[in-house]
């Protein structure tokens, strides 16, 4: 097997492609995931969606973004072991980290914020995704200093057994709500010019992002390609099988259990219907076990076939902010015209539609992501390796 390293690359790789094709993947889904967002305001999901009224077509392109938040978070905390690797410094890596972590917190609470809402000041701040990468990334810098075999264990007790605490339930006004609302707990935190909603609850992605570290030495330098893939591979299958285990259970692991459908297929999305703010442990054996099993093919196929996807997961946060703006000014314009459905927003008549629109989206933002890709490796101001 050829194994998926940037070129030029000597000793510690700087990038592996590998790592940039799975980030630009899961970056792809979530561009369909957030079109559709935008497009079916009038009909938005839950979580777990509600088979009996959502679409078989829309819980399937929903259920596909899954991947996405844990897989990011994942290869965040292996990117981080490859710099303290690069650096040989785990006091830089700390602080970078902690920089990192507090400009996406920052970015959260501004441009994502008025992207979604157009407002610097909304009445509702949504504390989503972004912001659980950044008090992630701001955890790790302290984690990192564990020895390996704690910090496994740390990431192995929390992402499985946080569904422990599920029933602590605390309501407002309570000692530690907001704590508990922004650890585990989905809630809504007042504030003087209103208030901020905890989207993701982020204490189960701090055991994402310390797994994702504790890879990082299955992509050492001295490590070899078919070694690696195996590894992966057998993570990714104890993932799967205990996923599996679990689900068949109906019991611990999921707070919402599985039904028997009409049909083989209703059956099927129920089982795969999971809980995601916060996610369960469920949903997270699936998506990482997943998630490995890509990273493994990627692993495998020459790096030359994985140049698109590479583009994308080489600008990430550049992508991330442009590809919100651009739905968002494509939205307001269409609106602008007239295009409203009867609700007064964009409306799609059916899932397909929305594939459509994140395909014709996806080319002007992979050359964005080209260009920004190339001027990072140009400049010589190191702040641009945070987009």
């Amino acid at each position: 097997m050829r194994p998926a390293i940037s070129e030029g690359a000597q000793g510690l790789r700087s990038r592996i492609v590998s790592i940039d094709a799975l980030r630009g993947l899961v970056m792809l889904l979530m561009l369909v995931d957030h079109v559709r967002e935008f497009i079916y305001l009038h009909a938005q999901v839950r979580d777990p969606m509600d088979l009996s009224l959502t679409p078989p077509g829309l819980v399937l392109t929903r259920l596909t973004s899954h991947l996405c938040a844990p897989v990011f978070i994942l290869l965040t905390g292996l990117s981080a072991s490859l710099h303290a690797q690069k650096h040989g410094d785990r006091r830089a890596t700390s602080v970078f980290l902690v920089k990192r972590g507090l400009l996406l917190i920052l970015m959260e609470v501004t441009l994502v914020n008025l992207a979604w809402t157009r407002s610097l000041v909304p009445p509702v701040l949504y504390l989503q995704v972004i912001w659980a990468i950044g008090l992630s990334m701001v955890v790790l810098a302290a984690l990192l200093w564990l020895p390996r075999a704690a910090l496994i264990v740390f990431a192995a007790a929390v992402m499985l057994g946080h569904n422990l605490l599920d029933g602590l339930v605390l309501q407002p006004g309570d000692t530690g709500y907001v704590l508990w609302s922004i650890l585990h707990q989905r809630g809504f935190i007042e504030l003087p010019w209103g208030g901020a909603r905890t989207s993701y609850p982020v204490l189960p992605w701090f055991g994402v992002i310390a797994a994702g570290y504790a890879l990082g030495p299955l992509f050492a330098g001295a490590v070899a390609p078919a070694p690696r893939c195996k590894g992966l591979l057998a993570m990714s299958a104890a993932g799967l099988t205990a996923f599996l285990v679990l689900r068949c259970l109906n019991g611990y692991g999921e707070p919402v259990p599985w039904q028997t459908g009409a049909t083989s297929v209703m059956t099927a999305l129920s089982f795969v219907n999971l809980t995601k703010y916060p996610p369960s442990a469920d949903f997270l054996l699936l998506t990482l076990g997943l998630g490995l099993a890509l990273l493994a093919l990627f692993e495998a196929l020459p790096a030359g076939s994985l140049g698109l996807l590479r583009t994308f997961g080489g600008a990430p946060l550049f992508f991330y902010l442009g590809h919100l703006w651009l739905l968002r000014l494509l939205h307001d314009g269409a609106l602008a015209l007239g295009l409203g459905g009867p609700s007064g927003r964009i409306e799609a008549g059916a899932p397909l539609q929305i594939w459509l629109v994140a395909a014709a989206l996806a080319p002007p933002l992979w050359l964005a992501c080209r260009w920004m890709v190339g001027l990072k490796r140009r400049a010589a101001w190191s702040g641009l390796s945070y987009l």
